[in-house]
């Protein structure tokens, strides 16, 4: 089973464009990389980088493997001319125009998964359009009610129960229903995109000391500690609440497959410490495949070719392993 990914480059004057043409040069995947993006602007990266590489319009047949060298495109024609570490919201609406040709193109079985390259918020609303992030857009595209955030890195996957939210907003939306929610897509896609078959997953407290039995807060005792009796009962490995101070350590996670934290600064810190340059983000909730690199645009980098292909690699190759493991289980998955 050959998936085919495609590729969303980002914010042209970033570092997406040439990550992607790095990559194309240098690695051999066993998926078909299609490139959503403007050809000329990948051509233009491409020799200001001094890369010899040969640029192929994407025509529909049975996937190949990607082999150096080559890269496909699915033309995706820019509004202005790009310079790169310049920001031009004249280009904001090719980004999200490349996002939803690779919506599309995973909901009608034409890709098994999308890999997205770094956005500039503030340029997309300096152009008039709302845009708050990659997760909620491709929500709103999926009519998803309830897309989870995961980073992962070598030997951790870290969940969110809540995302962006300012610190003193968490609290109340820490609910029975919404871990509740978050704890089933997480065990579902765990089961049907990571090929674990009975996942383990660690739930950290909220409060210090996971609440120490209701005098350091009652959102434990009350939210999540019934969220996660609810689903242990109908047989789910899920245990916690944990004080996360102590639930990050080697001995708990030697035998956990993932760990939900309660809030941004819970639990991507400790993970970006373990495998900063190393991680990637994924959509979980989604009724698509969606991987991410876990850094931004570098302006300040583009076009020097300095820039680390690193998390861009394993986004990929995260994404080709999640495809194989739906397309396993779920024959309606591959390739239309």
């Amino acid at each position: 089973m050959i998936p085919r990914l495609a590729i969303t480059p980002g914010e042209p004057a970033g570092i997406g464009p040439e990550l992607c043409l790095q990559l194309a040069q240098e690695r051999a995947f066993e998926a078909e990389l299609v490139v959503i993006a403007d050809r000329a602007l990948l051509a233009q990266r491409a020799r200001q980088l001094g890369l010899n590489l040969r640029l192929q319009a994407w025509h529909e047949g049975p996937p190949r493997p990607h082999r150096p060298g080559r890269l496909t495109v699915l033309q995706q024609p820019c509004a202005s001319a790009v310079t790169p570490g310049r920001l031009d919201p004249a280009n904001a609406g090719y980004v999200l125009d490349c996002l939803r040709q690779a919506v599309r193109g995973c909901q009608n079985g034409l890709f098994q998964a999308m890999v997205t390259g770094p956005v500039q918020k503030s340029v997309i609303n300096q152009a008039g359009i709302p845009f708050s992030g990659h997760t909620e857009f491709l929500a709103e595209l999926t009519q998803s009610e309830l897309p989870v955030m995961m980073l992962a890195t070598e030997g951790l996957r870290v969940a969110l129960v809540t995302t962006h939210l300012p610190l003193r907003e968490v609290s109340d939306h820490i609910t029975h229903q919404r871990v509740g929610a978050v704890l089933r897509i997480l065990h579902r896609d765990l089961q049907q995109r990571f090929g674990l078959a009975r996942p383990r997953i660690l739930v950290c407290g909220l409060n210090p000391h996971a609440g120490e039995d209701g005098h350091l807060g009652h959102e434990d005792q009350q939210a999540i500690t019934p969220a996660i009796a609810e689903l242990r009962a109908q047989g789910l490995d899920i245990h916690g609440p944990l004080p996360a101070d102590t639930l990050f350590t080697p001995n708990r996670l030697r035998h956990a497959d993932a760990v939900l934290a309660m809030y941004h600064d819970q639990g991507l810190p400790v993970l970006k410490h373990l495998g900063f340059g190393r991680a990637i983000n994924i959509t979980l909730g989604l009724p698509i495949i969606r991987t991410s690199v876990d850094h931004g645009t570098a302006l300040d980098l583009a076009g020097s070719g300095r820039a680390d292909n690193a998390s861009l690699a394993l986004a990929i190759e995260t994404a080709i392993h999640m495809a194989r493991a739906q397309m396993a289980t779920d024959p309606s998955r591959r390739q239309a």
